[in-house]
């Protein structure tokens, strides 16, 4: 029998309204972040925003979700592809560690070719933090062309 693994998934709040398709389409085919468990079964135990700038709910969200049993907390991709990047994203993944005990990963599904095109243009992940954040979710062009 497979290992089973909880998550639970915050998203960036200006994408609230999100229908999430994109992440549970990355995490029925272990792609993006959710690579790291093909073979274990997942269960999502908790999903939702940061709450808005400065994250305000990143401070009660993981207590919650650990409690349903999580033991990974994705920060969905939204947080590193959105106009700009979430500033407050090395506090989030510290903080969480810290107060829950929780690893943290950064990204959900693989990162849209879409937005990888402009931040490159941008050159947003040039520097050597924003390279390791988005390693999880980094992906070949034809995986990135498939979450547009």
């Amino acid at each position: 029998m497979k290992e089973t693994v909880k998550i639970g998934i915050i998203i960036c709040n200006r994408y609230h309204n999100c229908a999430s398709g994109k992440c549970f389409k990355a995490l029925r085919n272990r792609e993006g972040a959710f690579s790291i468990y093909k073979e274990k079964k997942i269960e999502v135990v908790g999903f939702t925003t940061c709450g808005g700038c400065p994250g305000g709910n990143i401070e009660y969200a993981p207590e919650e979700m650990k409690k349903n049993g999580a033991e990974v907390i994705h920060l969905a991709t939204g947080f590193i592809v959105g106009y700009p990047p979430c500033q407050y994203i090395d506090y989030f993944c510290k903080f969480i560690k810290e107060e829950y005990g929780l690893k943290v990963i950064v990204g959900t599904h693989p990162i849209p070719e879409k937005y990888y095109k402009i931040h490159k243009k941008l050159g947003t992940w040039n520097p050597k933090k924003w390279k390791e954040l988005i390693k999880p979710t980094l992906t070949d062009k034809k995986t990135r062309l498939s979450y547009d």
